[in-house]
C-alpha cells in the first residue's frame, strides 16, 4: 500500500459503460474487463467502492418526460442500478474477489441495506462495495449518490469514469480545437460553467473538499495509475 497516492476510492462508473458495443443491456465481456480493472487496484492495496448508474437498462427522466410521475420514474431507475451492481458483484466474484452490495432502498432478499458502518467495516475487511439505488430518493442522480457515499466513508478520491479522457472547455467531439484541463479548482468550475458532474454533486464535494479526477475508463490499467498518483485525466479541487 506505501505505493499507493490513495488509500480509499469510490469510483463511479455510468451504466452505459457496460453496454460495450450493444445498444441495450450489459456485456459480459465488458463486465469483466472492468471487474479486473478493479481487482488489480485492489490487490495493489486500495479499498474500493463504486457506485454504478443505470442508464444502460432505464432512464427515469426520460419517462418522466414523456408523461410518467417523475417519483415513479427515478424509483425505476433506481432499480435498474441495483441490477448492474448485481451483475459487477457476480463479474468481481468470478474473478475471486470478495464483494457485497448495498442498497439504499430496502431489497433484503438480494442486497444488503446501506448501513455506513458497515459499509466501512466491508472496505477495511478487503471487500469490494457496491453502493446500489443512489441515494434511496428521487430527484437525485447516481452522481449525487456517488458523492454523499464517498464522503460517508472518508473516501480520499471520487473517481469519475467518462467517455473522454478528461474535463474540456468544451465538446472535444464537436469541437477539434477544445482545450483539455489537467487541474482545476472548485471555483474554476463554476466560473467556467463545467459540467463535471450535476450540481448537487458537484456542490458535495465542494462542501466536503473531496477531490474529484475525470478520466477515461477505456485506457488498460489506467484505475491502478490514478491510484499510485500518475495526473491522468483532470483533477477538480485537489493539489496542483
Amino acid at each position: 500500500m506505501s505505493d499507493l497516492a490513495y488509500r480509499r476510492v469510490l469510483l463511479k462508473l455510468s451504466g452505459e459503460a457496460l453496454m460495450g458495443d450493444e445498444d441495450y443491456g450489459i456485456d459480459p465481456k465488458v463486465l469483466t474487463r472492468l471487474g479486473r480493472e478493479v481487482i488489480e487496484a485492489h490487490e495493489a492495496g486500495a479499498e474500493i467502492a463504486l457506485v454504478i448508474g443505470g442508464g444502460n437498462i432505464f432512464r427515469g427522466a426520460g419517462l418522466a418526460a414523456g408523461g410518467m410521475d417523475r417519483v415513479t420514474g427515478d424509483q425505476m431507475g433506481m432499480l435498474a442500478t441495483v441490477i448492474n451492481a448485481l451483475a459487477m458483484q457476480d463479474a468481481l466474484e468470478k474473478l475471486g474477489a470478495k464483494c457485497r452490495v448495498m442498497s439504499a432502498l430496502k431489497i433484503n432478499d438480494v442486497c444488503e441495506d446501506y448501513i455506513r458502518r458497515r459499509a466501512i467495516r466491508h472496505l477495511e475487511k478487503g471487500r469490494i462495495t457496491i453502493f446500489a439505488a443512489g441515494t434511496g430518493n428521487p430527484f437525485f442522480t447516481t452522481d449525487s449518490g456517488a458523492a454523499l457515499r464517498a464522503i460517508e466513508i472518508n473516501a480520499n478520491l471520487l473517481l469519475k469514469a467518462t467517455k473522454v479522457d478528461g474535463v474540456y472547455d468544451k465538446d472535444p467531439e464537436q469541437h477539434p480545437d477544445a482545450v483539455k484541463f489537467d487541474n482545476l479548482s472548485y471555483a474554476d468550475v463554476l466560473s467556467r460553467d463545467l459540467r463535471v458532474m450535476d450540481t448537487a454533486a458537484f456542490a458535495l464535494c465542494r462542501d466536503a473538499g473531496l477531490p474529484l479526477r475525470i478520466f477515461d475508463m477505456a485506457q488498460p490499467g489506467v484505475l491502478l495509475r490514478i491510484l499510485r498518483g500518475e495526473a491522468i485525466g483532470t483533477l477538480v479541487g485537489g493539489s496542483r
